[in-house]
């Protein structure tokens, strides 16, 4: 699992890395306000649609690291495949399905309300 991990992790750094561009104000990357050159309201709707799509993939993907580097983490310590809710064993076809998961199905239910 810590080499699937790590090699989502090389994939997540790499698509938020062709997502973006470093900001010195801020730590990490930000997506990149796409310019057309046009002036037109329609040029300027495309690149606010784009935009805001950039954004919405970049939060996604900055989510799925995060996770991913919490399981990297759970696996140093020891606590990897644990339900950070209940504390009982995450099953493994979860595990195989989503390694960087950090809760069973049951929990994960509950959280989303799916009773």
């Amino acid at each position: 699992m810590k080499a699937r991990l790590l090699e989502e992790k090389t994939k997540l750094e790499r698509d938020l890395g062709d997502l973006g561009e470093k900001n010195p104000k801020k730590p990490g990357l930000e997506p990149t306000y796409p310019e057309s050159g046009g002036s037109s309201d329609d040029d300027n709707a495309v690149e606010v649609a784009e935009y805001s799509d950039e954004l919405s993939l970049d939060a996604k993907l900055k989510k799925e690291l995060k996770d991913v580097l919490k399981a990297l983490s759970a696996i140093d310590k020891g606590t990897y495949g644990v339900c950070k809710y209940c504390g009982k064993d995450i099953q493994e076809k979860r595990l195989e399905a989503r390694p960087s998961s950090s809760s069973c199905i049951a929990c994960k239910k509950v959280l989303t309300q799916e009773l």
